[in-house]
C-alpha cells in the first residue's frame, strides 16, 4: 500500500520538513529527533521517521529499515545525552487509549530520573 511521504496536516511531518521549528538533536535521511515541548522527564526526545506513518499498526515491511534505525539512533542519542549507562526508556504509544496524541509513529526517549513500573 502506498503512503504519503509527508502529510501537510501532520505536525511531525511539518517539523521534519523544517516548516515548524523544533530543537533538533539528530537528523538524517530517515529520521528526525527533537526535544519534546512538554517533557515528562529531564531528557525527553521524540524520534520520528521522516516518512508519514500514522501508527505502529500501519508499519509495514517497507518500514523495517527506518524503524530499526530509530532504535539504533535512540541509543546514540542516549549516549550523547549522558543517560545510556544509567538507563533510559524508549516508548511508542499506539492509539488513543495508549496515549498516542499525534498520528505519526514516534518514539519517546525518556531519561534523567527513575522511571516507575508499571508505566501506566
Amino acid at each position: 500500500m502506498a503512503r504519503e511521504e509527508q502529510s501537510a496536516e501532520c505536525i511531525f511531518c511539518r517539523i521534519a520538513s523544517g516548516e515548524i521549528p523544533a530543537t533538533i538533536v539528530y537528523q538524517d535521511e530517515l529520521v528526525v529527533a527533537f526535544r519534546d515541548v512538554n517533557p515528562q522527564a529531564p531528557t525527553h526526545v521524540l524520534v520520528i521517521p521522516r516518512e508519514h506513518v500514522p501508527s505502529l499498526n500501519a508499519v509495514s515491511e517497507q518500514d523495517k529499515d527506518s524503524i530499526g534505525h530509530i532504535v539504533r539512533v535512540s541509543a546514540q542519542i542516549a549516549e550523547a545525552e549522558g543517560c545510556a549507562d544509567t538507563g533510559y526508556r524508549l516508548v511508542a504509544n499506539c492509539g488513543p487509549e495508549a496515549g498516542q496524541s499525534v498520528d505519526h509513529v514516534h518514539f519517546h526517549l525518556l531519561a534523567g530520573r527513575r522511571l516507575g513500573w508499571p508505566p501506566g
